[in-house]
């Protein structure tokens, strides 16, 4: 490691990820997060590779203005405890990130300055970023963000998911951070002292849920709460409104380093999961932007006046079986040969086709994408219903009707259809559940048999951890296998993203094996928004990063 004085070092893994790149075995995307997820700069990464950062974000905006937006205003809940991005972009101008993730694959340093990681991955120096205040006046230190991620580290908080993204440092005899993992060395330096590698912490900093509070935080009093961002909540209506105001006399300390805030306020709209009411909203005026275009809905969008925004994503959907769940007396998908038919019934291009209008592309069973920088190209899924219905015949479980739950939209209503449809036409009886949103959230990962939407993660292993490692909160499969468990803390300790992908594959397979879900396509993400606002382009993750979205001048 380097000293703890000075500014982020170059990490020697970055050299030798710079000269892939620059002989074509690495795309820049790749490169630019592994670069910049060991601390490097995006600036001193596309030096690296002889390239010049994109002026991204540098059109001129003018100052004031409110803007209006189309979202999903769900309940607030405290950071730790967000199960739903919505909820995240509400709060994020004003509990803010150490590290925020951009679409072009890069992190950068938000609440931090920057960090350094060992070569090993089993100490990370965390750089606070200097003369960051809070909106009551006091100064944003390093004791902060050890508080923080000691409470990323809570395992007996029931649904904290910061846990899961934190495990390494987790002391499993006290369900908390192991004593002498969370150093402060000084006002502006935090030591991470890991017990074994894990190169997917400044990931896990950068996703939704940890956003950082002040130490007077009250879950109860979210839109009150003192943060570091610009703006407060000034209103919320769960299912009707949010509304987002500049905090009055608090200097940002973001101004200085990237710009912003333009906007003196944010108005969010419900206009529930019918994506017809949102294209209604936008074309009578009453919005200026959508959270997400959605469907045959795009393309009546891009005849409008309006601007679109597009990027390719690792989002995706599962359709799930709960091999816990309990129906009747019986847990039906406890049996790998039920939880397999139900994949051999269904061809994947047929969901994205019927359920996403091929926006995007067929997956695989395993929820890791070619886009994730350790993807590994393993046998494509089978598509065999005549073995689907000898496995069932097996299991004794072939007149089984299953229930699909879906939440009443379109796109994971629709892929809900194709998978239904193809069900029957498997000979698998199967009927069609249908929620509204507000009880499929509450009970999102207890279905026996449902859909979710899943966003974008930087990493493979981030996603694997979060949502298939025994007993996470996100763990919505109700799966557990040792050996996955511990392949996937093998691949947690390699830095190097070529060598991750030998056990990747051996991940990927295990998923698909045991029949844990039916993951059927990687999403592109659409936004549109009228011509005129500025800085606000789809993110790859959901993100609303408030401080760049304004007008043009």
């Amino acid at each position: 490691m380097s000293s703890p004085a000075g500014p982020p070092r170059l990490h020697p893994a970055a050299r030798l990820y710079a000269a892939e790149a620059r002989a074509g075995r690495l795309s820049r995307r790749e490169f630019l997060a592994r670069a910049t997820g060991l601390g490097l700069t995006a600036s001193t990464a596309y030096g690296l590779i002889g390239a010049t950062e994109p002026a991204a974000a540098q059109e001129a905006r003018r100052q004031g203005g409110t803007l209006r937006v189309q979202l999903l205003v769900r309940a607030l809940k405290e950071p730790r405890l967000q199960d739903w991005s919505e909820i995240g972009n509400m709060t994020r101008g004003t509990y803010e990130y150490l590290v925020e993730y951009n679409s072009d694959g890069s992190f950068r340093g938000m609440l931090l300055s920057g960090w350094d990681i060992s070569e090993d991955a089993t100490e990370y120096l965390l750089h606070v970023r200097d003369g960051v205040t809070w909106t009551n006046g006091d100064p944003f230190t390093a004791a902060d963000v050890a508080r923080n991620i000691a409470g990323w580290c809570d395992r007996s908080l029931p649904g904290n998911s910061m846990a899961g993204r934190f495990a390494t440092l987790v002391d499993p005899s006290t369900r908390r951070a192991a004593e002498g993992a969370i150093e402060v060395v000084d006002p502006l330096l935090v030591r991470l002292t890991l017990p074994r590698p894990d190169i997917s912490l400044i990931a896990g900093m950068s996703d939704y849920p940890a956003a950082i509070t002040h130490e007077s935080f009250d879950p109860a009093d979210i839109p009150g709460g003192i943060g570091t961002g610009p703006y407060r909540i000034a209103e919320h209506m769960t299912g009707v409104r949010c509304t987002l105001e500049r905090v009055e006399g608090h200097a940002w300390w973001g101004t200085d380093v990237y710009g912003g805030p333009y906007l003196d306020r944010i108005e969010y709209f419900d206009y529930g999961t019918d994506p017809a009411t949102w294209l209604a909203a936008i074309e009578a005026g009453e919005v200026d932007m959508l959270d997400e275009s959605i469907g045959d809905f795009i393309d009546v969008l891009d005849t409008l006046d309006l601007k679109k925004s597009e990027v390719v994503t690792a989002g995706t959907v599962v359709v799930r079986p709960n091999q816990l769940a309990e129906v009747g007396g019986l847990k039906p998908y406890a049996d790998v040969r039920v939880r397999r038919a139900l994949q051999l019934a269904v061809d994947n291009s047929i969901c994205l086709e019927l359920g996403y209008g091929n926006r995007g592309a067929p997956a695989e069973n395993h929820h890791v994408a070619p886009i994730h920088p350790e993807y590994a190209e393993i046998p494509p899924p089978e598509y065999d219903p005549d073995e689907a219905r000898r496995l069932l015949d097996e299991a004794g479980m072939r007149d089984y009707e299953h229930e699909l739950f879906s939440v009443d939209d379109d796109w994971r209503r629709n892929t809900a259809d194709a998978v239904a449809a193809q069900l029957r036409d498997a000979g698998i009886p199967v009927r069609r559940t249908i929620l509204p949103s507000e009880l499929m959230q509450e009970n999102w990962n207890t279905f026996p048999f449902s859909t979710t939407n899943w966003n974008h993660r930087p990493l493979g292993v981030q996603i694997l951890a979060l949502a298939y490692r025994s007993g996470e909160p996100w763990n919505e499969f109700g799966w557990s296998n040792p050996e996955f468990d511990a392949a996937l803390g093998d691949a947690l300790a390699i830095a190097d993203a070529d060598r991750r992908r030998e056990v990747m594959a051996r991940l990927e397979t295990l998923i698909r094996e045991d029949g844990v879900t039916i993951q059927p396509y990687w999403r592109a993400l659409f936004r549109h928004m009228r011509p005129e606002v500025v800085g606000a382009e789809m993110h790859v993750s959901f993100e609303h990063h408030h401080y760049k979205w304004g007008f043009a001048a």
